[in-house]
């Protein structure tokens, strides 16, 4: 079985948090994705900005962390935006009814 690959790209601009994920998040590299993005979320004073073009998957675990990282970012009354939902991927938002949470733009 391969395993899946995840590119995380971070961008920290002052007030403006940029995350470009491309690849798989699953169990094999949520806890890689989960690292980088709470290293983000620590360092930025503003709203995330989550780029999904290049995403071609997500499962639970992925999700979970999302959600976490959300708590923590609205601690400070930021909000998480989400871009470039590949269909398959925002229909999981539609479902769990994560697009209340986030901004799926």
């Amino acid at each position: 079985m391969e395993h899946s690959e995840l590119s995380v790209q971070k961008i920290v601009d002052g007030g403006k948090c940029q995350i470009i994920l491309s690849g798989e998040i699953d169990i094999h590299t949520s806890q890689n994705f989960k690292n980088e993005l709470n290293e983000v979320v620590k360092s930025c004073n503003g709203d995330l900005y989550i780029d999904c073009k290049e995403l071609t998957y997500i499962d639970s675990t992925g999700l979970g962390i999302l959600v976490g990282a959300l708590k923590e970012v609205r601690k400070e009354d930021n909000h998480i935006y989400i871009c470039n939902l590949k269909d398959n991927i925002k229909k999981l938002f539609l479902i769990t009814g994560l697009d209340k949470l986030f901004k799926i733009e």
